[in-house]
This record gives C-alpha cells, structure tokens and sequence, in this order.
C-alpha cells in the first residue's frame, strides 16, 4: 500500500497541476520519478490516466474518475498539516475563504471576525468557476457564490440577497430619483458585463418576462471599469446594490415593477461541512429565520 500510495501522489500532483515539470517541482522530486510511478500505477492496473500530447497532458476519463478520490485523499492531507501550522504558530484556526465579490465577501469577513477573534483569514477572489474548482480542490474552505448548479460534492446554504440597481452619472435625468419602473431601461444606452454574469443574466431574464429590450453599447470584464465608464457618461449600468462603490460622480438608483434581485450563498465540500471551524460559520453566516405575524 505505501508503494501505491507513492504512485498515486505522483498522480494526483500531474492531475492538480496539468504538467510532470510542475509536479516534479510540487512533490519536491525529480521529474524522471514523476514519470516512472504513473507509468508503475498504469501499468500495475493496465489503465490509462493521462493523454500525453508533447508536453501537454490531459485526464482521460478513467483519470477524472481517480482524481475526484485524490482530491479528498491529499485535500485532507494537506488540511491536516495547515491545522498542524495553525497550532504551531498558536492560532485557533485558519479560514480561506473564495467568493465571486469582494463587498460580499468582506461584509462576511467582518461578521466572523467579531464573532471569532482568534480565527486567521485567506481570502481570494476569483471566477465563478475558480472559486468553485479552488473548493473542490482543497485550496479554500468555503466559497461565497452567486449561483450554484446542483452537486451532490458541495454543502450549500444561502448567504444574502441584494437587489440590482441601476447606475447612472450624476447628471443623469434618473439621478434626482430614488427609484425608477424597469421598463425605462429600453430608452438608455447600457454597459453591460461580459455573458455568462449572473447580474447581466438576472437583469436580462427579468427584462425579457416584461417584454423590454436592453440596448447594449458596451461590454467590460470588471465591475470597477464600468463605474468609470459610468462616470465618463458613456451609458448607465447594473450592479447588486452592495456592489455599488459610490464613485464621485455617480449615483445608484433603484428599479422598480420586478424583482431583480441576486442571491449569495456559502458552500463547502460536504465532506468537510462538519469540520468545527466550517460548521462553525456556515451556521454563523445564515441569516436568521423571519417568522410571519398573524
């Protein structure tokens, strides 16, 4: 078993990191060693797990298969040695946190921190699809999304919700008013983020139910751009309400006739969802119950 155990690592290192070289460098050994013990592991069980085109490698199926075990396999390792780091330098705990928006992701961390003085935080903001692929590879310990498709691998409890509103430069006709019907978006220039937003996404479906065209005249990749374009007064834009930098020159206004709101939620592997320190702020971080009066 510990031969195997050697030979998968190799595996999962190649498997994690897309390259032999890297592993190498990874593992802390020598790249003819990499090579040999997936080559051993191969041959042992007369699988293949990798598609080698030059110096490019890819997963097979029976490679995809084998890496979502490692994943948990070296994920827990490796968990157990930062707990191990964590005790040394006396810490009650590290928390790395991956999230889609840093004003979410921030107004959580100030939350926990209250809550839990001693804890250490990591926080990195990603893609959708990092931050996911970050989970299911150990590299963080809860994720903060704004959409998340069923996984019988993830734990997920919603977080917050927040409505999408509109932005506009200061002089804008919108910009002495607290709120205007969505239907006054088809007569505006829009800048607009990259498909596959779930902002753009929820701002189009809701515009689409209601018959309404959105007339885009600009895309950008980044939430901070389009304030500035904003600000230059090339359009008005959408972001969900915590999102909105006031940035001088500006103004957020809300819209009305629809719900057009953008739900958060806070996800773990559920492996790990019992961990203590895990456990611990998905419970801390949901928010609370409303109960109707009769």
């Amino acid at each position: 078993m510990y031969q195997y155990h050697k030979w998968i690592r190799s595996f999962h290192a190649v498997a994690k990191t897309h390259s032999f070289t890297a592993a190498a460098i990874y593992l802390k050994v020598g790249q003819p060693t990499i090579s040999e013990q997936v080559k051993a592991l191969e041959d042992r069980f007369a699988v293949e797990l990798f598609y080698r085109r030059g110096r490019h490698v890819e997963l097979t199926d029976a490679g995809r298969r084998l890496y979502e075990i490692t994943e948990g396999i070296f994920g827990q390792e490796d968990e157990a040695i930062q707990l191990l780091q964590s005790l040394h330098s006396q810490k009650t705990g590290l928390l790395r946190i991956g999230a889609v928006s840093p004003p979410v992701v921030m107004n959580l961390t100030y939350d926990l921190m209250r809550r839990h003085p001693g804890i250490e935080f990591a926080i990195s903001i990603n893609s959708e699809k990092e931050t996911l692929a970050r989970l299911y590879d150990f590299t963080i310990d809860i994720a903060i999304l704004a959409i998340v498709d069923p996984d019988k691998r993830l734990h997920v409890v919603p977080y917050r919700t927040y409505p999408i509103v509109a932005v506009v430069r200061d002089d804008h006709p919108w910009a002495d008013k607290s709120s205007v019907p969505l239907a006054s978006i088809k007569n505006e220039a829009a800048i607009m983020r990259e498909r596959g937003s779930k902002t753009r996404d929820l701002l189009e479906n809701a515009c689409s139910n209601q018959g309404i065209q959105i007339n885009c005249v600009m895309e950008l990749n980044s939430r901070e751009a389009i304030m500035h374009a904003i600000a230059e007064g090339m359009g008005i834009g959408f972001v969900s309400e915590i999102e909105y930098v006031a940035i001088p020159g500006t103004k957020a206004v809300k819209l009305r006739d629809a719900t057009v709101t953008i739900d958060y939620y806070m996800c773990s592997l559920a492996v790990r969802k019992n961990r203590p320190l895990i456990k611990s702020v998905l419970e801390s971080g949901t928010p609370p119950k409303t109960t109707r009066k009769k």
